[in-house]
């Protein structure tokens, strides 16, 4: 049977972030949340059935992964990403923004330059300037609607600020880039010239739009995997965030040692139990569930860019080759970034993500998140579109 991804689901009252935090966050009571980046849909049967099962036991003492669970992660990845790193390699961490400020507290030193490409997902920015770290940005370039890298840029930021690690975003939030193989050897190529160390996020590497593919950093060569830490988590793929659960692989000894010893210095040890069945529920019976997830996420981009071009042609949709995640540039109305928000927030009542707290480069922009019932989208659209109209 399809799986009903229409029904709409009440999140209000249950401490959700999406919508439970408005008011605590500056927002008013009520807005209609499309910002944060999880879905409305519930996860798979086999990992609620398998949540059920765990709870029904009653205790939930310290708990550590078994073999069959790394396991589980790798022949995901070898089926789904032509992908097989080893069982050894991986290291859990109760979440990829975690594993980024764990990497830049162990392998650079305060004052050391960091290096990221805005408009990027703003923790990149946090856990770089939090932890006393100098924010480089090589800035996508952005042409007849397509982010492209500016290599130049990038391997002369490189060297004249002596970079010691990249923040790669892969798939690339908010731009919706799914990197090539070309594109991926070319920064990789640049990084190991100048011994500078690869931390890949690809937490969205599950969402990628027909006709295009994933590829992991890392599976490129061993010398690219030996310089890469690769971030992965079921929590954008099943709806799994709450759970405090990622995956995260490193290949090189030397370096998953000192990760590992910096994790511990922060006081993390064990997983979240139920975190961990969940995610091996979701990895080994998910499978199904998430090709009807993308078929019905498709749908909604589809329909969303329909609208915007009947009823809001003055905003520029960039197209999105991955995430659930929409980029929508609104320039085209001459705003500054604190109009365009009064308009979102005050007449729309939309919680969307503005584009300038990703970077200098995102003010114009604001971020959509399509992944909720067509229903639950088309009010918000329509609500967008008639604050616009009314301006």
């Amino acid at each position: 049977m399809p799986i009903d991804f229409d029904t709409i689901i009440d999140r209000r009252d249950t401490s959700c972030l999406k919508y439970d935090f408005a008011v605590e966050r500056g927002y008013p009571q009520g807005i209609l949340p499309f910002w944060v980046a999880d879905m409305d849909f519930s996860t798979p049967q086999p990992v609620i059935a398998e949540l059920t099962r765990r709870v029904q036991h009653g205790i939930f003492g310290y708990t550590d992964p078994k073999e069959s669970y790394k396991q589980t992660i790798v022949d995901w990845m070898t089926e789904h990403h032509d992908w097989t790193p080893s069982t050894k390699a991986l290291t859990i961490t109760p979440g990829v923004v975690f594993a980024l400020a764990t990497a830049v507290r162990c392998f650079t030193k305060p004052g050391d330059a960091v290096l990221l490409q805005q408009p990027v997902y703003y923790p990149f920015s946090e856990v770089i300037r939090q932890n006393g770290r100098q924010l480089v940005n090589s800035p996508l370039v952005l042409k007849d609607g397509h982010y492209e890298i500016d290599f130049a840029d990038f391997e002369d930021k490189i060297v004249k600020n002596n970079v010691k690690l990249f923040l790669l975003c892969s798939p690339h939030n908010p731009a919706g880039r799914v990197w090539t193989r070309e594109e991926l050897l070319r920064i990789a190529s640049i990084c190991l010239k100048h011994d500078v160390l690869i931390v890949s996020d690809e937490i969205h590497e599950e969402f990628v739009r027909p006709g295009f593919r994933h590829t992991v950093l890392a599976s490129l060569s061993p010398e690219i995997a030996a310089q890469t830490i690769t971030c992965t988590s079921p929590s954008k793929t099943f709806n799994l965030a709450g759970l405090q659960i990622s995956n995260i692989f490193i290949e090189n000894d030397e370096l998953r040692k000192r990760f590992r010893a910096e994790i511990s210095a922060a006081g993390y040890s064990q997983p979240n139990a139920l975190g961990l069945f969940a995610a091996q529920a979701a990895y080994a019976e998910g499978g199904s569930w998430l090709k009807e997830l993308l078929a019905y996420i498709e749908g909604n981009y589809k329909k969303t860019k329909a609208f915007l071009a009947e009823k809001m042609p003055k905003v520029t949709l960039i197209e999105p080759e991955g995430t659930y995640l929409l980029w929508l540039d609104f320039s085209a109305y001459g705003l500054s970034d604190e109009e365009l928000d009064d308009i979102i927030i005050n007449d729309a009542n939309l919680w969307l993500d503005s584009g300038h707290i990703f970077g200098k480069a995102g003010r114009g922009f604001q971020r959509l998140n399509i992944a909720c019932p067509w229903s639950t989208l088309q009010n918000g659209l329509e609500h967008l579109a008639k604050a616009f109209e009314n301006r």
